[in-house]
């Protein structure tokens, strides 16, 4: 056997314990949230050294955000294992029951996926979230994080699976790949028989590579290339501040803004005041030749748009500009360049706001107020383990329900067909 497969072993054994964990699970999660808080030192000294890595590479300074961690982001994860363990456990819960007519009595019930393979990059926080969130579930776990968090991950995942097993779980319930090669991604998307899923977090490249490669079933997070429409009705504040926040307060990651529609009639009024704050704030815009036009003669700096613009998820201070002739135009644009994440719309307009949660197409639709609320913790999810853009199974920011699947329990008192 290889080193996965043997691994695929050990997570396949411990998931048959804690299927039937109980309460047991909660005890372990607030013994990991103790143990990052206690570990928070060597977890830095890890994480610093994947910085200094990552820099010394090339990395982009928004990718070295979601590289980095401080104190406030270890404990933030460490109460993110919290909230996990305070919500209700969803296994064995009834989802639906029915009597049949002949007596049998049919019981719909949450049960574990089983062991859930995850595929992600440079972001450490995950590691924690991921094995808390699939821990609650009663799945068992293999992380496979990408090499530039390699320290990190390693400090994060040892000093919880050490805690989990002092409270009791099984060795095995969550585990990581330390050959971060891309060999180890190729053998656990191929990982049949020991995996029940697998879910891949990170940029385009890697969520496709899983996507047509893995033989392992995929539900699949997706990128966010995510739109903000301003529409003639906008109150030209509440465009400013949600199209700041959007943008700016956190640019690398998924629910951040890429591209900002505004209706021409309003685009007189709403660009020079929207377009200023966000290059007051580093932000590079790149416009259609009418936003170009109306920011240039206000002397805000701004470049053309090019035709793969609208398509990229920057990750970056760098958002899309485009005025649109009408609703229906900027409702056409978002279908045609949405990743089905998050899509915003600014109005005073009812119509118009009801018209857009019903025709945009994404996991989540917003009316004034910003994209960066989708995230698990802000729905009051407690942790997530990524944002779902597909439709089956799972869609929007998965938490605890969304990694168990059910099963039917049929009691009867002696009937036959």
């Amino acid at each position: 056997m290889t080193e996965l497969q043997m691994m695929g072993a050990k997570a396949k054994e411990a998931a048959r314990s804690l299927a039937c964990a109980g309460a047991l699970k909660d005890k372990a999660l607030l013994a990991m949230a103790q143990a990052l808080l206690d570990h928070t030192g060597d977890i830095l000294a890890a994480n610093r050294e994947d910085v200094e890595a990552a820099r010394a590479n090339g990395m982009s300074e928004s990718l070295l955000d979601r590289l980095s961690l401080n104190e406030k982001r270890v404990a933030a994860m460490a109460d993110g294992v919290r909230q996990v363990a305070a919500q209700t456990d969803p296994i064995g819960s009834v989802v639906s029951g029915i009597v049949r007519p002949n007596g049998m009595t049919i019981r719909r019930v949450r049960v574990p996926l089983g062991v859930v393979g995850i595929i992600y990059e440079a972001r450490p926080n995950v590691t924690a979230d991921a094995a808390a969130l699939c821990l609650k579930a009663g799945n068992a776990v293999i992380l496979r994080g990408g090499k530039e968090a390699i320290r990190s991950n390693s400090a994060i995942l040892d000093c919880m699976a050490e805690a989990a097993v002092r409270a009791g779980l099984p060795d095995g319930a969550m585990q990581l790949v330390r050959d971060t090669s891309r060999a180890s991604s190729v053998e656990l998307m191929g990982l049949t028989g020991y995996l029940d899923v697998l879910i891949p977090r990170g940029g385009a490249g890697l969520i496709r590579s899983v996507v047509e490669n893995s033989r392992v079933p995929v539900i699949e997070t997706g990128v966010g290339n995510c739109h903000l429409f301003l529409d003639e009705s906008a109150d030209p504040q509440m465009a400013a501040d949600i199209a700041v926040n959007g943008k700016t307060q956190r640019p690398s990651v998924c629910n951040a803004l890429e591209t900002m529609l505004v209706h021409e009639g309003a685009a007189e009024k709403l660009l020079p005041l929207v377009g200023r704050q966000l290059a007051d704030r580093g932000v590079e815009l790149r416009a259609c030749p009418k936003a170009l036009a109306i920011l240039q003669a206000h002397g805000i700096p701004a470049v053309p748009a090019c035709g793969e613009d609208w398509d990229t998820e920057f990750l970056d201070l760098i958002l899309a500009v485009r005025v649109v002739s009408s609703f229906d135009e900027a409702a056409a644009h978002i279908a045609a360049h949405s990743s089905g994440h998050s899509e915003c719309i600014v109005t005073e307009n009812y119509a118009n706001a009801r018209r857009f949660t019903n025709e945009i197409d994404a996991a989540a639709v917003y009316v004034n107020c910003s994209t960066r609320f989708t995230d698990g913790g802000e729905f009051g999810l407690g942790a997530e383990i990524g944002i779902s853009t597909q439709k089956l199974h799972a869609r929007g920011p998965m938490g605890v329900n969304e990694l168990t699947s059910t099963k039917f329990i049929i009691e009867g008192d002696g009937q036959i067909r």
